[in-house]
């Protein structure tokens, strides 16, 4: 069973111990800090630098008002005699520190990681400038669909995707962790270098690529730059990701800064500056999304999978079987429409405990979670071990009759 989207969406860096390459960093180790790319964070996240000793070390204080004389030492290199002893005690101060910036440096530092960040400009909704729980909530799950869209198109170029790649795109997201910013109104998400840089990189062109395809289609009324900017990642999945984080706000913004321990990917600028978008641009976009919808062709594909799902309108006849997915299709599950023969052998297959292979083409229509035109349906023979995994599986589902038995006698298999 695949956790839903929240679950690979983390919070900030907690008691919880994460998974992925998260696992067991706690803190950076001085040893393996580097001091340009700790001052490069510094500087992204607002501390101001203060001077120092020129060509040995600089100092940096906090964002924000004066806090009574809290400070970091960070030496210019390696070089410096006393660097490993510097760098100690200045992440011992940002571990200590109350500033909520600290704990972003501090992720940068243990896992060389790509920001994205995303605005909604929102009235407030509370003292000192807090925002209500339906627009922090807003925020956060147009982040999620964004981060989807985005593992998506790292996977495949689409204009829709439906329940394609979902489960490896989620995958994708195992990793990251989101820091949300004072006043709730912005979002951060780290995205780990190793495991993450395509996503991030797919994000950063799509995101750009959208608001070039806006611009042009209210300038000229074209829709072509919509259709070219498939290829830089945008979608349908990206475009639904832009409609909600801009809905109900003022305007929203988008960013992406590189891990300073890893450089600029080969492609891209140094510096992303934030792509803004405006409810002005809402309907462009609806009818970006729908167009991806009716566009995206069906994909002929041939499907190995197993029976967890039989309906029809009466003891013979044609019916409908739902499949979870083995192997030939980025899908966990399909229906497929049968004739009476094919049907009976998917029945006889399910309670041989083996799956069946069966071609047709895989509908964009419903979301790539239905299969036409199916034909060459076969039982897949498997070794005993492999079925009576198979057999323990479907035995523990409890509803592959009770639709049937909802419509009075469907479903069972002949």
């Amino acid at each position: 069973m695949h956790r839903p989207f929240d679950d690979h969406v983390r919070p900030h860096p907690s008691a919880a111990e994460p998974p992925g390459p998260w696992r067991g960093a706690a803190e950076p180790d001085p040893a393996d800090v580097d001091p340009v790319v700790l001052g490069a964070l510094l500087d992204r996240h607002g501390w101001r630098r203060r001077g120092g000793a020129a060509g040995r070390y600089t100092r940096w204080t906090p964002p924000g008002p004066s806090t009574g004389g809290t400070s970091l030492l960070v030496p210019e290199s390696k070089a410096f005699p006393d660097c490993e002893d510097l760098l100690g005690e200045a992440i011992t101060a940002l571990v200590r520190s109350a500033a909520p910036s600290a704990k972003d440096v501090l992720v940068g530092l243990t896992v060389p990681s790509d920001e994205i960040r995303w605005w909604r400009d929102t009235p407030a909704g509370g003292p000192s400038g807090t925002a209500s729980w339906t627009v922090q909530e807003q925020l956060r799950s147009a982040a999620r669909q964004m981060l989807l869209a985005g593992a998506l198109a790292a996977r495949e170029r689409a204009g829709y995707y439906g329940g394609r790649h979902r489960r490896q795109a989620q995958a994708l997201l195992d990793g990251v962790l989101v820091g949300p910013a004072p006043g709730g109104r912005s979002l951060t998400a780290f995205v780990p270098v190793d495991s993450g840089r395509a996503l991030a990189v797919r994000l950063c062109h799509a995101v750009q690529a959208t608001r070039e395809a806006i611009d042009y289609q209210r300038a000229t009324g074209g829709t072509e730059a919509f259709d070219a900017a498939v290829s830089a990642g945008v979608s349908r999945e990206l475009t639904e990701a832009v409609i909600a984080l801009v809905r109900g706000s003022e305007g929203a913004r988008v960013a992406v800064e590189w891990s300073p321990a890893a450089g600029v990917p080969q492609g891209c600028a140094a510096r992303m500056e934030p792509v803004e978008f405006s409810p002005g641009d809402l309907p462009v976009l609806r009818a970006a999304g729908a167009r991806y919808l009716q566009d995206e062709p069906s994909v002929p594909v041939r499907i190995t999978g197993t029976v967890v799902r039989m309906r029809r309108s009466g003891p013979r006849g044609a019916g409908t079987v739902r499949l979870r997915v083995l192997a030939g299709a980025d899908v966990p599950h399909v229906r497929v429409a049968l004739d009476e023969d094919d049907y009976r052998t998917a029945g006889q297959a399910h309670l041989m405990g083996l799956p069946i292979r069966v071609a047709g083409r895989l509908e964009s229509r419903g979301g790539f979670r239905r299969l036409s035109d199916a034909s060459g349906v076969a039982p897949v023979p498997v070794d005993e071990a492999e079925r009576d995994r198979l057999m323990k599986s479907l035995q523990e589902n409890p509803d592959f009759f009770e639709e049937a038995g909802e419509q009075g006698g469907e479903g069972t298999p002949p």
